[in-house]
């Protein structure tokens, strides 16, 4: 026989069976053509493309205060 803590895993893996069933699933190719056109329109917005100016920039240099 299969002891308590067996049957309880099993339990487990066929609740997640039975989640995974009822997701809809989405080709590939749909969900590649879908993040394509998500960073085409959101190109403007990402700093990694259009760079940082350096008044907003957090890790610019600071400047060094010296008294003479």
């Amino acid at each position: 026989m299969l002891g308590s803590s067996s049957v309880t895993a099993m339990k487990k893996v066929v609740q997640q069976l039975w989640l995974e069933a009822g997701l809809n699933h989405v080709k590939v190719s749909q969900a590649a053509a879908d993040l394509k056109q998500f960073c085409l329109q959101n190109a403007q917005h990402d700093s990694l493309l259009t760079g940082v100016s350096s008044s907003t920039n957090a890790f610019r240099p600071r400047k060094v205060c010296s008294f003479l």
